[in-house]
């Protein structure tokens, strides 16, 4: 059994972490312009649906990072 590189771990954590916080930005950003200017976007027909799509996608990144700060920060 090989024993795992503390380093790596950290590296693997932290890049889980910023792709997840990213992901969660973009999909904020999208939920304001929506709010923002919500009749300037044609190909989206029901606003509300629209934004909730945007906040389920926040909620699944926010899960992940409760889940990664529980289980794997140490």
């Amino acid at each position: 059994m090989q024993i795992p590189d503390p380093a790596n771990k950290q590296i693997l954590l932290q890049a889980l972490k910023a792709h997840a916080q990213g992901q969660i930005d973009k999909h904020k950003a999208n939920v304001d312009i929506y709010l923002r200017n919500a009749i300037g976007i044609g190909e989206h027909s029901d606003i509300v649906e629209t934004i909730e799509k945007e906040i389920d996608h926040i909620a699944k990144y926010e899960d992940q990072l409760e889940v990664i700060k529980k289980h794997f920060d140490n």
